[in-house]
């Protein structure tokens, strides 16, 4: 197979396959009425501007065999992998530490609550994974941070590498859906598709792939999805890569549902995510941190348990952790971290 694959680039941008959409979806809103500014400055709900957050620390490096899931804010969780002789392997997706999630210093959506683990207290990782180039989920100042500090591993889709590459990050793969890489003799990364859009100006739209990330590793099977809109691409990635031991699914920035339809997942379409990868494990992602949208700052988690009991699960089934809340994973039990301050 020659890649980029033509059922998602046409030569010079990619796009979502029509296959991802399911047949009773709604038809697209009409955009021109929601203009991103009088949108933002519309919005029903406004988010406190700042929203202390208790301390976390910390859990001890896991057992072999064990994998502990560490929530820092948005997208940005740390996975740290236990193994056996050897220090734990330890992934950061889409790390983002910055105040705002902007090109610019002084506007564009600002941070409510602060990284749950502040950047310089981060272990050394190993590996960064970014799923697309969007503000809120590709951070230069972060990456620069962790290229000069780390020197990590990066895997992205195609077409980021030039950010990466920017940001001082030497040791960079890029792939495309459903190609992988091995990373030393016990992990295999593959970027999995998701139905998302790609832009860091206003002429760079789609020129870079978005994607999520599934880890084969020794403690179990890990999928971080990226951002994505609710579509058929989770029956795909099960059918593909099967069931995960641990999905990370985003629940966040999905109001109003006209604009966000297409880009972003509710709690509800989270959820129907969740069953259909039926991972023994989930955590949602891609709320609490930043304003994107005119849900409120609490209602993603509320109605995802709402969901989730509805369908007779216990809440920690499918998890919205705080900034800085770990859990720990291993054949049979979610081990909750011990909170302080």
């Amino acid at each position: 197979m020659t890649f980029p694959a033509p059922n998602h680039f046409d030569g010079k941008k990619f796009f979502n396959p029509p296959q991802f959409s399911f047949p009773d979806e709604p038809a697209p809103g009409n955009r021109r009425r929601f203009t991103i500014l009088r949108w933002l400055f519309s919005l029903r709900f406004r988010w406190p501007d700042a929203r202390p957050q208790r301390v976390h620390a910390l859990p001890p490096p896991p057992a072999p065999g064990t994998v502990t899931v560490t929530f820092i804010n948005h997208a940005t969780f740390l996975l740290c992998i236990g193994r056996i002789a050897k220090p734990p392997l330890r992934i950061l997706t889409d790390p983002v530490f910055s105040e705002r999630c902007s090109p610019f210093r002084n506007f564009g959506p600002r941070r409510v609550t602060p990284p749950g683990i502040p950047l310089a207290d981060l272990p050394p990782i190993d590996i960064v994974a970014i799923s697309h180039c969007h503000y809120d989920h590709l951070d230069l100042p972060t990456l620069r941070f962790l290229a000069r500090r780390d020197s990590p591993f990066c895997v992205t889709p195609l077409g980021n590498a030039r950010f990466l590459r920017k940001a001082g990050m030497k040791r960079i793969v890029e792939l495309d859906w459903w190609q992988n890489h091995m990373c030393g003799d016990d992990l295999t990364v593959t970027v999995t598709p998701a139905r998302h859009n790609s832009a860091r100006t206003p002429f760079d739209r789609n020129r870079a792939l978005w994607g999520g990330f599934h880890f084969s590793t020794p403690a179990g099977t890990l999928y971080f999805s990226g951002d994505s809109a609710h579509g058929t691409h989770w029956q795909m990635i099960r059918d593909r890569l099967g069931s995960p031991d641990i999905a990370i699914l985003p629940i966040g920035a999905y109001a109003p549902r006209p604009i966000m339809r297409r880009a972003h997942t509710d709690p509800e379409e989270g959820f129907a995510a969740y069953q259909t990868l039926a991972p023994r494990h989930a955590f949602g992602m891609h709320y609490g941190t930043f304003q994107l949208s005119e849900e409120g700052i609490d209602e993603p988690a509320a109605r995802l348990r709402l969901a989730t009991r509805a369908a007779g699960l216990p809440d920690e089934t499918f998890e919205c952790l705080e900034n800085g809340e770990s859990r720990t994973i291993t054949e049979a039990t979610i081990c909750h971290d011990k909170k302080s301050g």
